[in-house]
């Protein structure tokens, strides 16, 4: 297991998708791999969630990544953005959708849903939520049978 603490701004963001592009090199995920890109579009994308939309002046966000071990399958990465931000809360899953085409934001969450193999939000005791996607460790995009 990875966990990270960082500070809630872009350049926090920017350091937690480049130490988890890390952490899963060490763990033996190569950089540039499909796995690799796609834990980093998630990562970065849930991290500037945090910074921009679940920041709490003085607190930071956390990053966890776990890989869990699968029966059939290499295994899961487990990717968990917590923030101390509960007042706003990211949409279910279930209802993403694309923003207007002339919009400029609204996107990321699709992006997640698209190459997540699962994604949710908890609650985070005592405190906050975490926003949690979970891909595969092979295939294309982390999805199954891709």
């Amino acid at each position: 297991m990875f966990s990270q603490r960082f500070s809630a701004t872009p350049r926090g963001a920017r350091l937690a998708r480049h130490l988890a592009v890390h952490q899963l090199d060490v763990w033996g995920v190569p950089y540039g791999s499909e796995v690799s890109e796609t834990a980093a579009l998630i990562v970065g994308e849930l991290a500037a969630n945090a910074a921009t939309h679940g920041r709490v002046p003085g607190r930071d966000f956390e990053l966890h990544l776990t890989r869990l071990p699968g029966s059939a399958r290499p295994g899961i990465l487990r990717i968990a953005v917590a923030d101390t931000r509960t007042e706003l809360r990211p949409p279910v899953p279930r209802s993403v959708e694309l923003p207007s085409p002339d919009s400029e934001f609204g996107r990321g969450l699709v992006l997640v849903a698209a190459l997540a193999a699962c994604w949710r939000v908890e609650e985070r005791p005592p405190v906050g939520k975490v926003v949690v996607a979970e891909l595969f460790l092979e295939g294309r995009s982390g999805r199954p049978g891709a």
